[in-house]
């Protein structure tokens, strides 16, 4: 947890429990290291309601993390389930579950469960789409959201060391058969053993290299995000394509930033090169639920991209979300194995 740090001097945590080995093993190592600073775990349990099973599951989780003495909560996902992407629905719902549980009860860090194993398995499923850079540097171990950070510390441990540990301490777990069913793309790389990737190496480098550029060619203003296209033509196209997908991303309120090829066509748009460097709404355009539009600033007489909300579309994702993503901002903690 230090690379995670600062934490409040009796921190509160929520910890997202599934009632499977990893998520248990979690809570019980949370539970200990909060306990240890006089500070308090609630364990969130979701039921998506997808199984006739989950109800039960989700009271039985309840119960075995009670006798843990963790304070557990159940979310149920109600309402009508869609009938197409229903992996991507569920986790867009148990996070939004999760964030709401932990604005609710005043919790600023939000624990998952992701580990070593889960890492390289999101590493093939990227890499077989071709992903770029971004998407192969693998899960982020920190994330900053409007009202809680999400926290990864597990990524640096493997699966067998989580059975370990609950096996060592007595505590049992529910087997998912959601796990073994091989309609879903993450089951089948587990089970097929396709050759594991490493991170790719520079991610901090990167996002120091974004953060200098946001500071170089970025301005948040009532428009919106000005982005000077004179700084902007100085950067790289990798870094270029990474500064505005970050921006559209927040501007948009989106869970992830625009597609590659839609953002390297992006790119390319925002080059001097297209007209010479003169203004024009021609070259206006839209990414992702936002507008770009090159305009003149009175003021200084430079060209600028403003990046705002589409028109006639509102943030209603994350309302109230900041303009500019803290992944701009490096805060130099020293860096830690499950960070790299």
């Amino acid at each position: 947890m230090a690379p995670f740090a600062p934490f409040e001097a009796r921190p509160a945590l929520a910890v997202a429990v599934s009632g499977g080995r990893d998520s248990i093993a979690l809570a019980v190592v949370t539970h200990q290291w909060a306990g240890e600073r006089h500070g308090r775990v609630l364990a969130l349990v979701v039921d998506h309601g997808l199984r006739p099973e989950s109800a039960g599951e989700a009271r039985a989780t309840c119960e075995r993390l009670a006798t843990l003495g963790i304070e557990a909560e159940t979310l149920a996902w109600s309402g009508e389930k869609p009938a197409t992407r229903i992996q991507q629905a569920a986790r867009d719902a148990r996070y939004r579950l999760l964030f709401e549980a932990c604005l609710r009860h005043g919790i600023l860090h939000l624990l998952t469960a992701h580990h070593a194993d889960d890492q390289v398995e999101t590493l093939a499923m990227r890499a077989a789409r071709e992903s770029g850079p971004d998407g192969l540097a693998g899960m982020a171990a920190l994330v900053e959201h409007r009202n809680a950070r999400l926290l990864r510390p597990l990524l640096a441990v493997p699966r067998a060391r989580l059975t370990a540990t609950l096996q060592a301490r007595g505590i049992g777990w529910i087997d998912d058969p959601s796990n073994e069913d091989r309609r879903f793309e993450r089951v089948r790389v587990r089970q097929d053993g396709r050759a594991p990737l490493a991170p790719t190496d520079g991610r901090s480098v990167r996002d120091q290299e974004v953060a200098q550029a946001a500071l170089r060619a970025l301005e948040v203003g009532p428009q919106g995000v000005a982005l000077d296209q004179l700084a902007m033509s100085d950067l790289s196209k990798e870094i270029t394509g990474r500064l505005l997908g970050r921006v559209v991303q927040a501007v948009a309120g989106g869970a992830y930033p625009p597609r590659r090829e839609r953002l390297e066509r992006a790119v390319a748009r925002l080059s001097p090169a297209e007209d010479g460097g003169r203004s024009g709404k021609s070259r206006d355009f839209t990414l992702s639920g936002c507008q770009l539009m090159l305009r003149r600033d009175p003021a200084t007489r430079r060209l600028r991209w403003i990046v705002r909300p589409e028109s006639g579309r509102r943030n209603n994702k994350t309302p109230g979300q900041p303009l500019v993503p803290a992944a701009f901002f490096a805060c130099g903690t020293p860096a830690a194995t499950h960070l790299d």
